[in-house]
């Protein structure tokens, strides 16, 4: 399945409509969280931004199944196709309020992110993808497209990893590096779509995400030339008969790029 232009910009729109419901909930003097079974929080943002992706989908794309981390659904069984949707990637960093929280939508096709949209509400920054239509920064008549840079073995490797998670095994992988490197911290997708824009060089990544942390930002730094791959080497893999939790994996912008193994 490749979608057409108008149909990536129904995915634009889409995600521009949940942010101004995750916007409206930022602008509370208090942000009430619950924690789920799995210790994430959960807010009226997350469910807000759901109910309208849901919505947009069901009637854009009617009969296309939906998978979304709120609205976790059975297998329906041989579903090749779907969406995979986080509606508030990064509800840690909404609830601190550093802006540096998206909202994720993919198309996912036989295994692979085919399509993406990631939308960060408070930046104002929209990223977007297609195969066959590249990647893109911004909307309409003012997107740019985005490319990845190529690194060489001496110049200083820009290091991109979460303000969250990290700890010891991402100290002793940039240990291994063989070149000068310097470490920037981002928040939720917005790693992947800064090595798309050619702001930073890798994102190795030892601790667990889903599936829908990761799908639509994948689709971003693929057609901008980047990848991203598991442990194996092998392009990280979707589908809703995989486990829900990703393997370890590392973001490239350079796919030719030497590192470390990622255990």
């Amino acid at each position: 399945m490749q979608l057409t232009r108008q149909q990536l910009d129904t995915l634009c729109a889409l995600a521009t409509e949940a942010g101004r419901e995750i916007m409206d909930v930022y602008g509370n003097d208090t942000i009430v969280a619950i924690t789920k079974e799995d210790t994430s929080p959960l807010t009226q943002a997350d469910l807000r931004s759901d109910a309208v992706i849901r919505r947009g989908l069901q009637a854009a794309f009617a009969g296309v199944f939906i998978q979304s981390e709120e609205a976790v659904a059975a297998d329906p069984g041989g579903t090749r196709t779907f969406f995979l949707v986080d509606p508030l990637d990064g509800t840690k960093e909404f609830i601190k309020r550093n802006g540096e929280f998206t909202v994720n939508i993919a198309l996912i096709h036989e295994g692979e992110a085919v399509a993406g949209v990631v939308f960060a509400p408070a930046l104002g920054e929209m990223y977007c993808a297609a195969r066959g239509l590249g990647a893109w920064k911004g909307e309409g008549a003012n997107a740019v497209p985005l490319a990845t840079q190529v690194c060489s073995s001496t110049s200083t490797l820009r290091v991109i990893g979460s303000r969250s998670h990290g700890g010891d095994a991402l100290a002793a992988w940039l240990a291994k590096l063989s070149q000068p490197h310097e470490f920037v911290a981002a928040g939720s997708s917005l790693k992947f779509c800064r090595i798309a824009e050619g702001k930073a060089d890798i994102y190795p990544r030892h601790g667990p995400t889903s599936q829908w942390d990761t799908a639509a930002a994948q689709a971003v730094l693929q057609e901008a030339g980047g990848c991203v791959l598991d442990a194996d080497g092998k392009p990280l893999a979707y589908g809703l008969d995989l486990p829900v939790l990703n393997r370890y994996f590392v973001a490239l912008g350079d796919p030719t790029l030497q590192y470390p193994p990622i255990a």
